[in-house]
């Protein structure tokens, strides 16, 4: 049942033609009031006969041309819902070309020259104010009777924090949109500036050691976290004073990606442990990567991965002609294969391009299958995110971690350089940096080959540029520690952490997908880019803040220090001492300065290492990775130096 003021309400959802033509009558409406109260403030409100002639005869005109005016600059639109400055100065210059127009015809067609001109300045006036008061009432009233419906019994009283512009956007979308139930009742800021200040009639009340204390005061049911750019040190304690209330806490999208079309105000959501890192939302140069990937075919393996599916999804966004999807994981190659086609046909307003997106099944080692990949699909561009990655599951396995990490990384981009791939974009990792794992010095050889292959081309033929991104750990990966300690949350505990000391660096998928983008558009070959991964997170903080947000405390959830892990480190590192690090034009993307060896002197020991791989001799594939990466430290790696002599093995004992 439609409740009194629905009427009103809803006036903005009626088809656009029916709306259009309500709000076109009222102008015609208030124009011709306007034009004839403009001739009787003229004559002292005693309009003469002969004059009451010409205003019939001129009114036609009048309306027609304010009319075409209006309607060439889309000033219909909107009326119902919104008024701002800027449409009232909108406003005013439509009325000033219509205004202009009258006089011109006026002047050159037909009236007479004892026609009173200053009938269209009073006109303009009573025009404008008419229409500007109008609209301003219609807001008014609207906000009034949505302001109305928020204060009714189920509408959550509602504390906001943070009263800059996010936090006023979304005041300014309660007072407008009826399905957020929320009465509005208080900000806080730790501005002191802002405080005493009310905006949209919300008052700051003061800073945020006051949240416990308002909540009370006011009876606050939920709270709404406004401030994508605080730190994380703030957010923490934010979400700490927040979490020790009865009130219900959530945290509002940034402001860019609501801009952006990707979030909407109405998806308020919980407290994620990403918000409690202080990563502030990525910028891109959306124009360098549309350069780099619109209208082209983009290759991505690993495509079923975590990076690799983000990096599908954010390649896109941007029209390439077509994506090829290459993974050997079936079923999570399905599932988003399935995702990106749904997004693609939603985008495409229901239609599909079936040739568009590519799924390939295929072993990044088997180099037949994946030259006829290469040569079926003829990729542009390709960003090779396959890789195995579990530190501790490669220990064990160091031949397979050299046969999927090196020899199909091999396999890739050496299919680039034959098919003249404009661009390789090599996912690589923080464990890369003075490794203690098999894993990570796999991810450091290859750099090293990546890098030779960028030098080893020729200035005067077709060249490939070949970069690599190296960055830390990202959330909520498959496998990673979050979504480890999760499940061990949801199992009543304990979460286990291997070390108190130990710290990683962390970023969020989609921003880590969205800066490999970045590095591949502004690379201009041979780069290694280094990640701004901010400060480093110690694992024990991040375990109990997962138990907070999920709505426990310590005394809830045990924490068992394990121990660490074969290969794990205690922190890790982004860049080695001598890699000097060097800003880009994204403030968060950075070149290493790579300590760069003739990998010509290394291929013994690579082709060794393969072979040694192949024969599935680990002691030998450990020796050999310390070989070709000295900073590598594993005691079965010191054991023995090993000579290659013509790609064979020759033990020797000592230094």
């Amino acid at each position: 049942m439609h409740k009194p003021t629905d009427w009103f309400l809803e006036l903005p959802t009626l088809p656009r033609g029916v709306r259009v033509f309500m709000i076109a009558t009222f102008h015609l409406l208030l124009f011709t009031a306007a034009f004839w109260g403009a001739f009787a403030i003229r004559f002292d409100f005693e309009i003469p006969a002969s004059y009451q002639e010409t205003i019939i005869e001129l009114l036609p005109i009048v309306l027609a041309v304010k009319l075409v005016v209006f309607l060439a600059l889309k000033m219909f639109r909107g009326w119902w819902r919104y008024v701002s400055l800027y449409d009232v100065m909108a406003l005013g210059r439509a009325l000033m070309i219509s205004s202009t127009v009258l006089v011109l015809i006026n002047v050159f067609a037909v009236t007479p020259s004892s026609f009173p001109r200053s009938v269209y300045l009073i006109d303009f006036g009573l025009s404008f104010l008419g229409l500007a008061a109008t609209r301003g009432s219609l807001r008014l009233i609207r906000e009034s009777m949505r302001s109305n419906l928020a204060s009714r019994t189920d509408a959550k009283r509602l504390l906001i924090l943070g009263a800059g512009d996010t936090g006023e956007t979304l005041v300014r979308e309660i007072n407008k949109n009826r399905n957020l139930p929320f009465r509005p009742i208080a900000f806080l800021d730790d501005d002191p500036y802002k405080h005493k200040l009310r905006i949209h009639g919300v008052p700051v009340l003061g800073s945020m050691e006051l949240i416990e204390s308002i909540v009370a005061a006011h009876e606050i049911e939920q709270i709404i976290i406004a401030m994508p750019s605080a730190s994380r040190e703030q957010m923490r304690l934010i979400f700490d004073r927040a979490h020790s209330t009865q009130a219900d806490v959530q945290i509002l999208p940034a402001l860019e990606s609501m801009l952006s079309g990707e979030v909407a105000l109405t998806q308020l959501r919980k407290v994620s442990i990403s918000d409690l890192l202080g990563r502030a939302p990525v910028r891109l140069d959306t124009k360098s990567v549309d350069n780099f990937l619109k209208g082209k075919t983009v290759l991505v393996t690993g495509a079923a991965g975590s990076i690799g599916s983000e990096l599908c999804r954010q390649v896109l966004r941007f029209g390439p002609k077509r994506l090829v999807m290459v993974d050997q994981a079936e079923t999570p190659l399905f599932f988003i294969e399935r995702e990106l086609r749904a997004k693609q046909q939603a985008s495409l307003g229901g239609e599909q391009d079936p040739d568009q997106l590519v799924a390939c099944i295929g072993d990044i080692r088997d180099k037949a299958r994946m030259s006829a990949v290469f040569a079926t699909q003829q990729p542009e561009v390709v960003f090779h995110a396959a890789a195995y990655k579990h530190v501790p599951m490669m220990e064990k396995n160091p031949a397979e971690a050299v046969h999927n990490n090196v020899v199909g990384t091999q396999t890739i981009a050496d299919l680039a350089c034959e098919n003249q791939v404009s661009a390789f974009v090599l996912v690589s990792t923080d464990k890369a940096v003075n490794p203690t794992s098999v894993m990570g010095t796999t991810k450091r050889i290859t750099e090293l080959y990546v890098d030779s292959l960028a030098r080893r081309q020729s200035p005067d033929g077709p060249q490939t540029k070949f970069c690599a991104v190296r960055f830390g750990n990202v959330l909520g990966s498959n496998g990673s520690v979050v979504p480890i300690f999760r499940e061990q949350i949801q199992r009543g505990g304990p979460i286990t952490v291997t070390d108190a000391k130990m710290t990683r660096y962390f970023m969020t998928i989609p921003e880590a997908a969205q800066l490999v983008l970045q590095a591949g558009a502004i690379g201009r070959g041979g780069e290694l880019f280094v990640l701004d991964m901010g400060e480093p997170v110690k694992i024990l903080e991040l375990a109990k803040d997962m138990i907070r947000l999920s709505g426990l405390t310590s005394d809830d959830i045990d924490i068992v220090i394990s121990g660490a892990r074969p290969g794990e480190k205690l922190y890790e590192e982004l860049s080695f001492d001598e890699e000097e690090l060097q800003k880009t034009r994204h403030k968060k993307i950075f070149i290493g300065n790579q300590n760069r060896d003739d990998f010509d002197k290394l291929r013994n020991a690579y082709e060794a290492l393969i072979e040694a791989a192949h024969a599935d001799d680990d002691i030998k594939v450990r020796q050999l990775l310390k070989r070709i990466v000295p900073s590598y430290s594993h005691p079965q790696a010191d054991e023995k130096v090993v000579s290659i002599q013509s790609g064979k093995f020759k033990a020797l004992s000592g230094g």
